[in-house]
């Protein structure tokens, strides 16, 4: 592995744990998704995937944004998730990492 590649790979402990990384995954290939289709996609309880939330926004791996919905005539307001630049490098710098693994390479 040439030494910029290694640059680009990065193991992250943070990013590793499974919920955490099915989220990464899910924010990743989209701009942002709403809190619950990212719940039901990952099959955990809302306070399950606050807690892992919160984790990826304190590492300034993700970003939250409340709005109200364009469809709903009450009040509450949706939650919108997101990966940030550092959430998005971090998460390819990991699945670098994994894919070293699996060839054997050492990240």
């Amino acid at each position: 592995m040439s030494a910029e590649a290694q640059r680009d790979v990065h193991f992250d402990e943070l990013i590793h744990a499974p919920v955490r990384l099915r989220v990464c995954g899910l924010l990743a290939a989209a701009e942002e998704v709403e809190f619950s289709v990212v719940r039901d996609a990952v099959d955990v309880s809302d306070a399950t995937l606050s807690k892992h939330v919160k984790v990826l926004v304190d590492a300034g791996y993700a970003a939250v944004r409340k709005a109200p919905s364009s469809v709903r005539t009450d009040a509450r307001l949706l939650t919108w998730l997101r990966l940030t630049p550092a959430g998005r490098r971090a998460f390819s710098a990991h699945v670098a990492a994994l894919r070293a693994i699996a060839e054997g390479l050492t990240p």
